[in-house]
């Protein structure tokens, strides 16, 4: 049998008109890890010195992933079609990640649906999230909330979809399956499953002083 004229598993996945990435890895890994650190940057220069190191980095986070899941997520939700054949450097990105899982190269369902719902709904959400807290906002932790669950419940089918078909459509190579697989998206599952707790206690907290009984004026 002819070799598929890919770098993806399984291999023997068909990609009609495939075009493969003209810049290496490193160089789509580089280009994401310096625009997330950009705003991570940006985030933490904005979130004000007065808000602790941890209040800070959780706002800057959400600037993180507006942007994650507006232009990364957002382009293959609009473009997963022609993502094979597709050049430039959001194409290469998603190349180089299907490395880690082939479904981004062939419209896989579940992941369509996932990365819409990501981009056009968290993406916002995420950067509404940062600007809640920037002005303080009394509704920023059910934002905090709202968006840190969904992240966390895709997060948790995409990983639990992969592995009822016994993770076939990742490289074995470590960079590829414990790095890019495990590693990336295990970001999105420690953080929010943080953010939740941390808004549930703020939320609560809330709640209590709500509710406790009020002294009258006398």
């Amino acid at each position: 049998m002819e070799t598929p004229a890919h770098p993806y598993w399984p291999r023997s996945l068909s990609l009609p008109g495939y075009v493969s990435s003209a810049r290496p890895g490193w160089q789509c890994a580089g280009a994401v890890a310096a625009a997330g650190a950009g705003l991570l940057a940006l985030g933490w220069a904005l979130s004000g010195a007065e808000r602790s190191a941890a209040r800070r980095l959780a706002v800057s986070w959400f600037l993180v992933c507006a942007g994650v899941h507006g232009v990364l997520e957002g382009y293959f939700s609009l473009r997963h079609r022609e993502l094979p054949a597709d050049t430039g450097l959001l194409a290469d990105v998603w190349k180089e990640y299907a490395k880690a899982d082939s479904r981004y190269m062939t419209s896989d369902d579940f992941t369509v649906a996932m990365e819409t719902v990501t981009a056009w709904a968290w993406g916002p959400l995420s950067f509404l999230t940062f600007l809640a807290f920037l002005c303080r906002h009394p509704a920023r932790f059910v934002l905090q909330l709202i968006v840190s669950l969904g992240q966390l419940y895709g997060d948790i089918l995409y990983f639990a979809t992969e592995a009822r078909v016994g993770w076939t459509h990742s490289d074995p190579h470590p960079l590829y399956f414990w790095v890019y697989f495990v590693g990336l998206n295990g970001i999105w599952v420690l953080v929010p499953t943080a953010l939740i707790v941390d808004a549930c206690k703020h939320l609560s907290a809330a709640q209590r002083a709500h509710d406790s009984p009020r002294k009258k004026a006398h």
